[in-house]
């Protein structure tokens, strides 16, 4: 009787929670078909803008195309490899891997491509039992799957801002494609 009652538990647990796990496998592999195309589209809008304008801010105090686009490529760092790798985090006043620098544009595209390439490996080999996993994300209590899409919600609002600023210099964007 002990083994059938362990046997009954047994199954009914797998039953319950393998579509969870087929869950954060789905939502990884979603995660990641987004980041792929984000990527995509961030580098045709890079290759797009002339390099002449890399230095442009839409204000004084605004972030330039070409530090909106290293920034992008610093968030994916630190919020893959650091924040929910456990990496020790980049130190902003000194690292210049993920900073604009006098890098070209061809660096800068290199660079952008490099890190989203290490940031889609780190999340393809991401143990999906974490994702439930909490850390605290400038003072709010948040899962590892709240970072991710926060992740994806901070590349699109700095690529929003490049694509502004292509308009702002009488060029045309490319074309938006869903599910980036």
């Amino acid at each position: 009787m002990k083994h059938q009652t362990i046997l009954i538990f047994t199954t009914l647990f797998a039953l319950f929670t393998s579509p969870l796990l087929a869950q954060d496998g789905n939502f990884i592999k979603d995660y990641l078909e987004r980041l792929e195309n984000s990527k995509r589209y961030l580098i045709l809008v890079a290759e797009t803008m002339p390099e002449d304008k890399y230095t442009f801010k839409a204000t004084p105090e605004s972030m330039s195309f070409a530090e909106n686009l290293m920034h992008i490529g610093w968030a994916m760092d630190w919020h893959s490899q650091s924040l929910m790798g456990g990496r020790e985090a980049r130190d902003w006043n000194t690292d210049t891997e993920l900073k604009v620098d006098n890098k070209t544009k061809t660096e800068m595209i290199a660079t952008i491509t490099e890190t989203f390439d290490k940031t889609i490996t780190f999340i393809s080999n991401f143990d999906t039992k974490k994702l439930e996993e909490r850390l605290d994300y400038f003072g709010l209590d948040r899962t590892k799957r709240q970072v991710l899409l926060l992740l994806a919600d901070h590349i699109t609002h700095h690529r929003g801002q490049m694509l502004v600023y292509m308009r702002l210099n009488g060029l045309k964007p490319p074309r938006y494609v869903l599910y980036q």
